[in-house]
Formats: C-alpha cells, structure tokens, sequence
C-alpha cells in the first residue's frame, strides 16, 4: 500500500491535485464575482420614473413628433458653420477671425 510518505514524493500528488484545486475553485469563485457584477447592473440599470417616461416605447411617437415640431421652428437659412480652433490656435481670437469673415460675406 502507500505510505504517506511515498504519496508525498509522488509529483502528481504533490502539484497536480493543488492545480486542479485551484482551477476547479478558482472557476466557481469567478462565476461569484460575475454574478455579483451582473446584480448590481440589474439595480443599477433600473430608471427613475421621469426617465422611464420618456424611454417608454408607447410614448416614444409622441416624443418623435414634438422633437419634429422643434426642429421645424428653427431657421436654417442663417445657419453658419465656424470650424473649432486646433489645440495650437488661440480660442476666442480665431473664432472672432471666423465670425469677421462670415461677416464680411454677404
């Protein structure tokens, strides 16, 4: 029979049932760890009732059509498109550049 010191010396023994161990176990305390995290998106995600309003798939036509509504109040004809400064230009000073040009054109 085996002694306790031959089980022991015997490598298989000795680190292969410790990684097993630690895989097995280290695959149930993961799915913990996650199921832990999916809970608390679960509450997380849940919507104030103001919010929910808004996102309810029953309102969402209503919602559609007053945005319509804004949109169709808005005078595009003087729109003007003024290009944002790069990271090395001085803000304000080459916005107020943009806007004498745009100015200047009729």
């Amino acid at each position: 029979m085996f002694t306790l010191k031959a089980l022991q010396k015997n490598k298989t023994i000795k680190y292969g049932v410790p990684m097993m161990l630690l895989i097995v176990g280290g695959s149930f305390g993961l799915r913990e760890f996650t199921q832990i995290r999916y809970d608390f998106q679960k509450i997380r995600r849940k919507l104030d009732p103001s919010l929910e309003a808004k996102v309810n798939v029953e309102r969402q036509p209503v919602i559609l059509e007053e945005e319509y509504e804004k949109i169709k109040k808005v005078n595009l004809e003087e729109w003007r498109n003024i290009r944002g400064p790069r990271p090395w230009e001085d803000s304000r000073e080459y916005q107020e550049q943009q806007r004498s040009v745009l100015d200047e054109k009729p």
